[in-house]
């Protein structure tokens, strides 16, 4: 049962001085290290957790300030190619390692980027190869096959122990293929009839079988979609996860000669990176942010972060015109410098829109993170050094480190005394059932055990 604010008041305490807080956090990793780090603004470690395996090589905060990460073991089988992972893992704040997930086998194996769900489930990307018999027998060009072609699918993953997981959802490319090579075998159809498959027989790694080499993924709840980056096609995708849909790609951008709509002065992503949705609440939101590395520009290389609108109807369908690419014609936004200078990186990166609407670019190559105001001046930098695949700005009031990086109790401004500014936030919190105010066990479960945990806080104070 929730107490009034009123029934509350009288238990309010005196005032307490505490410590001032750093402002924000920058979440990373190295692609050569077993280590995590997060940073504050001034580049001071803050928290390192360590695993016995480099990266593999996303990593998150998650709950309770632990981090979610993918794990690069050598020993395990599948395919292999850049960004090869084959292992989630959870470890705690203090190093516990609580889930430790084998995400390979003899056919396929989980690479480059994963998602947590509402639902606490992990959407991940995984390679699944097929034998060269197989693709041709789906309509891909002898010609073009070596011994394996690498597929694609997405799963959905539900924890049920410490080592252990449930695939309760999956998406696969090989069932939304298209080929105009032989009218005999499966999928035969012209590409630009058909926008919404994957031609099986563009191929412009060439018999390379890491064909398609997704390197990104999103969730977006609203729509209960899913984007993923498509290095190989310089395209990304997006589809449905509802169960009653085809599975087929919904909307897809970046290149449409890809699906026959297009010519090479049609493309606009060089093997991409990071394709995301911005989130509710930011700047931009529902808009599509990505960092495209610009291998292969016409213009020469160089790398931008872009932000496009795409043609969403109301639906969740996405508006296409009989014969035409998909809209939008171009980025509403573009960052190709950050305050007069380039940011080139040929492979891995990323970028974050933040709340102050400024945006944070990982300039993987370099391990350079910039933050950028709209007209690409530059707010912020630190050099991580090495490879950085991304980094991710945590908020600096983010429920995930509370207790542990700032005080449980200190949730108004000034953040440098606990008063009634303090008791207030934690009341509207509490009624509007956010995080920051789920302060006792069980969680999610909004009751008098919470209030008894503020107040014992509040009245300890802060160090």
């Amino acid at each position: 049962m929730k107490m009034s604010w009123i029934a509350m008041l009288p238990l309010i305490l005196s005032a307490t001085a505490v410590g001032e807080p750093h402002p924000e956090w920058t979440l990373h990793t190295g692609l050569g290290s077993n280590q995590t780090h997060l940073v504050d603004l001034e580049g001071a470690t803050v928290k390192t957790w360590t695993s016995a395996y480099p990266p593999g090589i996303s990593v998150y905060l998650h709950d309770d300030g632990s981090i979610i990460r993918a794990a690069n073991d050598f020993s395990l089988p599948g395919p292999t190619s850049g960004g090869v992972g084959g292992r989630i893992q959870i470890i705690a704040w203090d190093g516990t390692l609580e889930w430790d997930y084998v995400l390979a086998g003899a056919s396929h194996r989980g690479h480059h980027d994963f998602r947590v769900l509402p639902n606490g489930n992990i959407l991940a990307i995984v390679w699944e190869s097929m034998a060269a018999s197989e693709a041709i027998a789906m309509g891909r060009n002898p010609a073009t096959v070596g011994s394996e072609v690498y597929s694609e699918g997405i799963y959905e993953i539900q924890r049920t122990g410490p080592t252990t997981g449930d695939v309760v959802w999956e998406w696969h490319v090989w069932d939304h293929l298209v080929q105009d090579f032989n009218a005999a075998l499966p999928n035969f159809g012209a590409p630009a009839d058909h926008p919404e498959k994957i031609d099986i027989n563009f191929i412009p790694n060439g018999s390379n079988p890491d064909w398609l080499h997704f390197n990104g993924l999103d969730y977006n709840p609203e729509l209960d979609q899913i984007i993923v980056s498509c290095h190989a096609f310089d395209e990304l995708w997006i589809f449905s996860r509802d169960e009653g849909a085809t599975g087929d790609l919904l909307y897809r951008w970046g290149n449409p000669r890809a699906y026959g709509r297009g010519t090479v002065s049609d493309q606009r992503f060089f093997n991409q990176h990071n394709a995301q949705w911005i989130d509710e609440g930011l700047p931009g939101a529902g808009n599509i942010l990505v960092y495209n590395n610009g291998n292969g520009r016409p213009e020469g290389a160089f790398s931008s972060v872009e932000e496009f609108v795409p043609p969403l109807n109301m639906d969740g369908t996405y508006a296409l015109a009989a014969g035409e690419a998909y809209a939008p014609a171009a980025p509403s936004w573009i960052c190709d410098n950050a305050g007069g200078s380039s940011f080139y990186s040929s492979f891995i990166s990323g970028a974050q829109r933040l709340p102050n609407g400024n945006t944070l670019i990982c300039v993987g190559a370099s391990g350079e993170f910039i933050e950028v105001a709209a007209d690409c001046s530059v707010e912020w930098d630190y050099v991580a050094g090495g490879n950085q695949f991304r980094a991710t700005r945590i908020g600096a009031r983010d429920h995930r480190l509370q207790g542990l990086l700032w005080c449980t109790a200190d949730l108004a401004l000034p953040y440098d005394t606990l008063d009634f500014s303090d008791v207030v936030a934690f009341l509207t919190a509490f009624s509007a059932g956010e995080p920051v105010a789920d302060l006792a066990e069980p969680a999610g479960s909004f009751d008098f055990s919470d209030v008894v945990a503020f107040l014992s806080a509040f009245g300890a104070g802060c160090p």
